[in-house]
């Protein structure tokens, strides 16, 4: 059974996989303003992504926080609830997909920072 660490190193590196696939649907879709927006977000969540690989002390509270903005800029914009009413499709599976990614992560990253605080107690 992998560890909660492990689970959510997996976690970070599949949100910026799922990103690829945003920003190949962003450069598609919407005005060069947004997908260079979204392309320094995701440069933003690889960096934080190299840290998680490399095991830094930072890493999970910059993922937290990278978390939250994301799945905050996602859930604010009613286009994304647009793309899941109308059925089926790579920017509602990107969407949903990515959003559970993120909750995931706000979820498990304070569980794990507990449990490794109270080992060190």
């Amino acid at each position: 059974m992998p560890s909660l660490k492990s689970t959510i190193d997996v976690l970070v590196y599949l949100s910026v996989v799922l990103g690829v696939a945003l920003l190949y649907q962003v450069y598609c879709t919407a005005p060069q303003w947004l997908f260079i927006a979204v392309l320094i977000g995701w440069l933003a969540y690889l960096a934080v992504a190299v840290l998680v690989a490399s095991d830094n002390k930072f890493a999970y509270p910059l993922v937290f926080v990278m978390a939250i903005i994301t799945l905050t800029g996602s859930l604010s914009s009613p286009e994304h609830f647009a793309f899941v009413q109308a059925g089926i499709s790579l920017a509602s599976l990107t969407f949903v997909i990515g959003s559970a990614l993120q909750i995931a992560i706000i979820v498990l990253i304070p569980i794990y920072l507990l449990r490794k605080k109270s080992r060190r107690s």
